[in-house]
């Protein structure tokens, strides 16, 4: 079969984490010294209405160049006086464009969380994201083993991180249960290995997500009414990149995201 767009990434990510001989230790030990990360499941379980963590995206695998010459720190700037409760950036950059340095760019202009948004192969992955200023990683199920799942989410936990566990169907709930916290459950509704979008697959998956978990939508929120079918469906937050990034008025599109929640 056809290598597929998850597969070449993971490709991708997997040689590069093969190839890193920096000790672990010494990463975990640089972690210690941070100062103390911005509670990012926090921000989004509180309120009435659904919490937007908004996305500093450049481009993507499927889409090409969406917003290449986007200023991070302004945009973050932008996103958060339209209400934002989370920042997403986009880390990835043979695929996605992004970069450590938008990271910290973006999280630098705004007292908001900040979620590494990147495909977490290691545990250097983890340590780098809290090193280069996270406050939550992303671990996404299907590109994960079960003890993969539960020593990312462990060493996140070590080291003060949140953790986006990333999922697309029940299977995938049950197994982010199973082997990591469970707090916080994001269900994507692009499949990563077509790249198109299911737009009532959230919907769907919500039922297999309990109510101690902040569960978040991911992909394909297009506007309002697709915010409001998820608060509906009973999610905390949507996280949105392209509609952002291309609305022409990032601000306004975050604020018209925060209905009501059920």
């Amino acid at each position: 079969m056809p290598a597929t767009y998850l597969d070449k990434i993971l490709e991708h990510h997997r040689a590069r984490a093969a190839a890193d001989d920096r000790p672990l230790a010494d990463l975990v030990a640089r972690c210690a010294d941070l100062p103390p990360v911005r509670g990012f499941t926090a921000a989004l379980a509180v309120g009435t209405t659904l919490a937007v963590i908004a996305e500093v995206k450049r481009r993507s695998p499927s889409k090409g160049d969406l917003a290449v010459d986007l200023d991070p720190a302004e945009l973050a700037r932008v996103y958060e006086r339209g209400g934002a409760r989370c920042l997403s950036v986009l880390t990835d950059g043979p695929h996605f464009g992004g970069s450590a340095d938008d990271l910290a760019a973006a999280r630098a202009a705004v007292t908001i969380p900040v979620l590494r948004k990147d495909f977490t192969v290691s545990a250097h992955d983890v340590c780098d994201a809290r090193l280069m200023g996270a406050d939550a990683v992303l671990l996404i199920v299907a590109a994960l083993s079960d003890v993969e799942l539960s020593e990312f989410d462990g060493l996140a936990d070590e080291l003060g991180l949140d953790a986006l566990v990333e999922t697309h169907d029940e299977a995938e709930v049950e197994r982010a249960l199973a082997h990591t916290r469970g707090m916080l459950i994001g269900v994507n509704q692009r499949d990563l290995v077509t790249f198109s979008v299911d737009t009532d697959r959230a919907v769907r998956v919500k039922a297999a997500i309990p109510a101690t978990a902040v569960a978040v939508a991911e992909s394909g929120i297009r506007g309002v009414e697709d915010a409001r079918a998820l608060a509906a469906a009973g999610y905390h937050a949507v996280l949105v990149g392209e509609h952002l990034v291309t609305s022409g008025d990032p601000a306004l599109s975050v604020t018209a995201l925060g209905v009501p929640r059920r």
